[in-house]
Parts: C-alpha cells; structure tokens; sequence
C-alpha cells in the first residue's frame, strides 16, 4: 500500500487562494508568537549569562520558573499553529517575514505559488529548487479554472 503522506498536494491557484484565505489568521498568530518566543529566548540567554557571571548569586528562581514556562507555552502554540498551516499542504518558508509557497503545476512543471503577507493575493510563482528572489509574476490569464496551473 502506497504511504499516502509522502505525495505532495498541489494546488490549483484557486486553491491556493482559497488556503491562503483561510491560513492567514493563522500565520499572522503565529509570527506574533515567534516574536514573543524570541523575547522569551532573550530574556532567558540574559539571566544565563547572570549565571555564568554570578555563580547563581540572587537568581530568581520563581522568575526563571515563569520564563521557561511561558517559553514552552508559546513554544506549543507556535508548533501547533506552524502544523496547521502545514496541514493544509502549503509550505511556510519565512516565519519573519509571513512567506508560503503552495506547490502547484504550472505549464507541466512542479513549482510553488510564492505570497507573502501584506500582498493582497497571489500574484508570484518559483521554480522548486529557486526562492524568493527567483519570483516571477503569473500570467494574468492563469485562473484556478485553466489548464496552465493545475
């Protein structure tokens, strides 16, 4: 029997914008929460090195306690929120910046429909083994409906 999850979705643009749709909320909690994870991250790096210059002197251990627990918190939340989107079968590519890619046909070849967020729909594709950098814009004739993006 075939292992159904190996096989990689592909989108149509329709699709994809429909996804988009529905997953946006969802990264834009999710970006707040990496960045609330890097504070966390920070203030933890902080009291290590108090540490390490202290011996251990005066450190607030009811603090520290709160620290990793809300780290691991977040933590939870962000690979639970990073999962759901990945569920869908689209692929986050920068949490920083709100970047996924949804893996599509487009003229018989495998590429990925690029969006970030603050762009008010997909407009962008790339080849699979290109990034960012290598986005061009879809033909404006490409619809969900066609036979060129499938």
């Amino acid at each position: 029997m075939a292992d159904e999850s190996n096989e990689q979705k592909h989108f149509t643009l329709t699709e994809a914008e429909r996804t988009r749709a529905e997953v946006e909320p969802i990264l834009i909690s999710a970006m707040e929460r990496r960045r609330q994870l890097a504070e966390l991250e920070e203030k933890l790096g902080a009291v290590a090195q108090h540490i390490g210059l202290l011996g251990g002197v005066l450190v607030q251990h009811k603090q520290v306690a709160e620290l990793r627990q809300q780290h691991n918190l977040v933590s939870t939340k962000l690979r639970g929120e990073l999962e759901r989107i990945e569920s869908t079968g689209c692929v986050v590519k920068d949490l920083d910046t709100g970047l996924l890619d949804f893996p599509a046909i487009l003229n018989d070849e495998e590429v990925y429909l690029c969006w970030r967020l603050g762009e008010d729909r997909i407009r962008f594709y790339h080849g699979i083994h290109e990034g960012f950098a290598g986005r061009k814009p879809l033909d404006p004739r490409d619809t969900g409906g066609s036979s060129s993006v499938h």
